[in-house]
């Protein structure tokens, strides 16, 4: 059966207390998000997001994802495969220097390797190098530590939650504002935490939803709901966008 199926089946009303903006709650955020989830899922079915072969690479792409492109990180991630290197402790012994000529095209790749070397050395000191261990954590006391590394910020630290350690924490990008923002689901002002809350008050907590709604998300801001020059005509969630949106690229 597919995910979304399950997924409907277990949505309840939102009966606890989460700061929502007022047009969303006023919609019912419970209703909506699981029928933008439903719409994009049966158009394009799912994603087999984040593509890694261990948990370490989901967390070093995590890393090597900001600001860039993915091809540009799975670049990087070849070259350190390449070496070997994609294990904590090999990468935390590399020299810094070398560790950023390899990962070089992922950009800002200097700031990226010290960015690394923290994560890797948090570990080691935190957890004994242990994954299974770190991610053993509460998802909300795991978060602050992982928020407390150099360079690991909210949408970093929930995809390294969410993809590798599968806890049940919905990532919100730049693609995720974009279209809520787009369909007026927020105000333009809202933080990462409240659109992060908006997702997680009214979804079921599942990691395995959380996973596929964020990938089909990613799908259709590349495709369709483009920054500029938006597709919004043929676009799976053209049923529930207000009609003074339709081709606007704010």
């Amino acid at each position: 059966m597919p995910l979304g199926a399950t997924a409907t089946q277990c949505v309840t009303p939102v009966t606890k207390s989460v700061h929502v903006p007022a047009l969303a709650r006023s919609l019912g955020a419970s209703h909506v998000l699981m029928d933008y989830y439903q719409a994009m899922f049966e158009r394009l079915g799912p994603r087999h997001w984040w593509p890694a072969r261990t948990r370490f690479e989901v967390i070093v792409g995590a890393i090597l994802t900001q600001n860039t492109a993915w091809t540009n990180v799975k670049r990087a991630l070849d070259n350190l495969r390449r070496e070997h290197l994609l294990v904590p402790a090999r990468l935390e012994r590399l020299a810094t220097p070398r560790l950023a000529r390899l990962i070089r095209p992922s950009g800002y790749f200097r700031q990226k390797a010290r960015k690394l070397k923290a994560f890797t050395r948090f570990l080691r000191k935190e957890y004994g190098g242990s994954l299974n261990r770190m991610f053993r954590v509460p998802t909300r006391e795991l978060r602050q530590k992982l928020l407390g590394i150099h360079g690991v910020g909210p949408e970093t630290a929930d995809s390294i939650l969410l993809y590798a350690g599968n806890h049940p924490v919905f990532v919100v990008d730049a693609y995720t504002r974009r279209i809520l923002g787009r369909h007026q689901l927020f105000q333009a002002s809202a933080s990462y935490d409240e659109i992060r809350r908006l997702f997680e008050g009214a979804l079921p907590h599942d990691d395995r939803l959380y996973n596929e709604y964020h990938a089909l998300i990613v799908n259709v801001g590349k495709e369709w709901c483009r920054a500029k020059n938006p597709r919004c005509t043929d676009c799976p969630l053209r049923p529930f966008l207000p009609d003074d949106s339709i081709g606007t690229a704010s």
